[in-house]
């Protein structure tokens, strides 16, 4: 089951001789339970790609559909509530709320939503994480590593289609970067979590099942690497 499709998605900046193309008819789609990494030199269009596909930016022309919902169709207020409830978002500088806890950074889409909690499956993730001695603690009180852990919390917490993590080891030390990779690796392959995650490390990149990747705007290669 396909659960992102990319359809002749092209981005342009300014005009005449100043015009930019960021992103220049790019097609490709994500089946349920794919970990697919994109790659690509800085200014190759990656991060322009990741705000696309969230619904963050507006293309010139194409269309991003997730779940069979063409994002670009929505009002701005059902585009932002779509990508609350059905995309994990990740972020390299973990974008966690300072005044929250731990706990409470993973539960935002809940309280966003006004919906009830489930502590039962808050307790399985924290758990999961690692987190059960520092579920209490501010974001100042945590390291870096265990900061991305919550917000791969966050991400994980309404079961989203999936997660779209954009450079989610950028900020970390060698370790913790294999923690998150391992973490993300696991959720895949245990619970069938799709996964889009976007990285300049090839290393990285290896982990995936499939690398797509990008270079001017384009798609230069799309390989699956391990069947």
């Amino acid at each position: 089951m396909t659960v992102l499709q990319v359809s002749e998605l092209t981005k342009t900046y300014g005009d005449g001789e100043a015009k930019v193309v960021a992103l220049d008819k790019i097609s490709f789609s994500v089946k349920r339970g794919e970990f697919v990494a994109v790659v690509g030199a800085s200014g190759s269009g990656k991060s322009t790609l990741m705000n696309l596909i969230s619904g963050i930016d507006f293309p010139t022309s194409g269309s991003v559909s997730i779940d069979g919902k063409k994002i670009f169709e929505m009002s701005d207020d059902e585009r932002s509530i779509f990508r609350r409830r059905n995309i994990g978002m990740i972020y390299q500088f973990y974008n966690l709320i300072p005044t929250l806890t731990a706990e409470e950074n993973i539960m935002l889409p809940w309280l966003l939503d006004g919906r009830l909690e489930d502590k039962k499956r808050l307790n399985d993730i924290v758990s999961t994480l690692g987190l059960e001695t520092r579920a209490k603690h501010l974001p100042g009180q945590m390291s870096g590593g265990q900061q991305q852990r919550v917000s791969i919390g966050r991400a994980l917490i309404n079961e989203p289609s999936f997660i779209l993590a954009d450079e989610p080891t950028g900020n970390l030390d060698s370790k913790s970067s294999r923690e998150v990779v391992d973490l993300l690796k696991y959720y895949n392959q245990k619970f069938n979590q799709t996964i889009l995650l976007i990285t300049h490390d090839d290393k990285i990149a290896f982990q995936a099942d499939r690398i797509i990747t990008i270079g001017d705007g384009k798609i230069l290669n799309d390989e699956v690497i391990k069947a």
